[in-house]
């Protein structure tokens, strides 16, 4: 039996409820339009993140109206501690009118799925087990006009076919739906790969995120610095996610067995922290973390990239889940907008602003980002910037506020604006 037409269609299809595709639906239907929202696990589901929060994603769960509260079982942390070169640093969050000066941790099972029930609570119509497959093409435009997909459960699933005049892909780095458009991942970009645990740990309560600046990969005959960070966020529930985040920017990268190092690089830990095998609990698991604007366009044929299908993590500090929800946020209200244009013309010429806001604004600063990404993939200048820079806390102020993209556009200080100056005059590639 065929199911009616209208449970079918939508104005928009988005595929993928992680936290790009979630938001983008939830400012979609709270501006009330038909959302279709195609998810193909079911929640709650892991997802391989530090479950580190910075005010960047914290702004934008507190427009989507998410409770926030301790009550509701977040952790908040006040900021950053660093350690490197001998050092230990605690820098907080700066004090900005844009941003909240705190961040939150929580885990991504029950991250996402609190905001797919928003989205549903918005009006947003989720389909969990939704595995998406094909486009569906307009053999004479070449317009991506809805999906074809499998609902339903291994043994029991059954085609549907979803339609649209425009469609979001959410669906992550390897986004097989803007491959099927024919996006590919530019190769000049930065990538990146997260490798994470979690450990039971009398650590797990924590009021500053940690992150270690020396990566010591201390297994061979010669001790290597490797390009990235480590880091230990306590849970606030008996347990620490510990990871590592690595750039592919030198030769270890594809050598390396980077859940080995993570290994080895827990086991250099004071051992009453709790970071030993027999502490684990759960699998070393990793994801690749695509940066920089490593697909574009972000919008051809009907179709908006959004989150890491657009490679919208930031190169600066592997941070993917604040760029996912403002990214698809602006997307949203672009295409708001172009559905309130009376012909088709006009829609199309709405739409094709979401790339050019999308560079206007994070552009310049994501080419500051990859100059950083190559330039700390030079083993000498990562110890020399690890053992020097964290001697000067106003230094490291600054580094905070460039890393975590925490700057006020207007109004700001002296190293807010000459962080926004940095950002205007790079190219927007």
């Amino acid at each position: 039996m065929t199911e009616p037409l209208s449970e079918n269609t939508a104005d928009v299809i988005v595929v993928g409820a992680g936290p790009a595709g979630s938001t983008t639906a939830y400012h979609l239907a709270k501006a009330g339009l038909d959302v279709l929202l195609l998810e193909k696990t079911e929640f709650p589901r892991e997802k391989v993140c530090g479950d580190g929060l910075t005010p960047r994603a914290v702004k934008q769960l507190v427009s989507m109206g998410i409770d926030i509260s301790e009550e509701a079982g977040w952790l908040r942390n006040k900021g950053l501690r660093i350690i490197g070169g001998g050092v230990r640093l605690q820098l907080d969050w700066p004090d900005l009118a844009s941003f909240p000066d705190y961040g939150l941790v929580r885990k991504r099972d029950d991250f996402d799925e609190q905001l797919a029930r928003q989205a549903q609570k918005a009006g947003a119509r989720l389909y969990e087990r939704c595995n998406v497959g094909a486009p569906i093409v307009d053999e004479r435009t070449g317009r991506i006009t809805g999906v074809h997909a499998k609902l339903g459960d291994t043994g029991e699933k059954r085609e549907v076919t979803f339609r649209a005049p425009l469609v979001v892909a959410a669906d992550g780095n390897s986004t097989r739906l803007s491959l099927a458009m024919g996006l590919h991942r530019r190769e000049d970009r930065p990538m990146g790969v997260a490798v994470r645990t979690y450990f039971t740990s009398p650590r797990h309560e924590d009021d500053y995120l940690e992150s270690w600046l020396e990566l010591w990969d201390r297994r061979g005959a010669e001790d290597r610095l490797l390009p990235g960070y480590g880091w230990i966020f306590g849970m606030g529930d008996g347990t620490s996610n510990v990871g590592l985040g690595v750039l592919n920017t030198s030769d270890s990268f594809k050598e390396l067995d980077w859940r080995e190092v993570l290994k080895a690089w827990c086991a250099s830990m004071p051992e009453d922290w709790g970071y030993t095998p027999d502490h684990m609990t759960g699998p070393i698991r990793g994801a690749a973390l695509p940066m920089a604007f490593n697909r574009q366009p972000h919008y051809t044929k009907g179709l908006l990239l959004v989150g890491d299908a657009g490679g919208l993590v930031n190169p600066f500090n592997g941070e993917g889940i604040a760029y996912a929800m403002e990214s698809g946020q602006i997307a949203a209200e672009v295409i708001v907008q172009a559905q309130a244009r009376s012909t088709p013309a006009g829609r199309e010429l709405a739409l094709q602003r979401y790339p050019r806001v999308l560079k206007d604004t994070y552009g310049g600063y994501y080419t500051l980002g990859r100059a950083f990404v190559k330039l700390i993939g030079n083993p000498k200048v990562m110890k020399i910037a690890a053992q020097r820079g964290l001697t000067h806390p106003m230094l490291m102020k600054f580094t905070l506020k460039m890393l975590a993209n925490l700057t006020d556009p207007t109004g700001g200080d002296a190293m807010d604006r000459i962080i926004n100056g940095l950002s205007k005059v790079a190219p927007k590639a």
